[in-house]
């Protein structure tokens, strides 16, 4: 009997051993998904907040993108606005120019119209001929008159 209970004890203590090993097995299993649980948030977590960086790193240089563009616009706008100020400075005086030409060319007519109107005349005895006579041929109808 004794070899019996031996045989039965050693059963129960090899049972317990494996119930033991069970439960241990269990436990690391559970543990070790908990772990892989704790490690997928834990890259979940680290991949959301490299997004949200990359995002907001994404917004600062496209409104820093913006306000160069609006500053390039502002300044080509200045320089365009500048650019048809000079032209309407120069085709000012380019008017101014030829209202001057135009009021020194009527002056200077005028002067020359008060001159020639004032300069004695050449007698026109000869009817149309060099010092009012015939020279050449002579035709009845050329002998002047004088």
């Amino acid at each position: 009997m004794n070899i019996q209970l031996e045989k039965t004890k050693q059963k129960q203590e090899c049972e317990r051993r494996k119930r033991i090993a069970e439960e241990k097995h269990k436990e690391w299993v559970l543990k070790k998904r908990e772990e892989e649980r704790r490690e997928r948030e834990r890259k979940l977590s680290k991949e959301m907040a490299e997004k949200a960086t990359r995002e907001l790193e994404k917004m600062h240089l496209q409104e820093k993108a913006e306000v160069k563009y609006k500053e390039w616009l502002e300044k080509k706008r200045a320089e365009e606005a500048e650019k048809k100020k000079k032209e309407k400075e120069k085709e000012k005086e380019r008017e101014a120019e030829l209202q001057e030409k135009k009021a020194r060319s009527e002056k200077i007519f005028q002067e020359w119209l008060n001159n020639a109107r004032n300069k004695p005349r050449p007698v026109l005895n000869g009817y149309g001929f060099p010092r009012g006579k015939s020279t050449g041929l002579y035709f009845h109808y050329t002998f002047s008159v004088a």
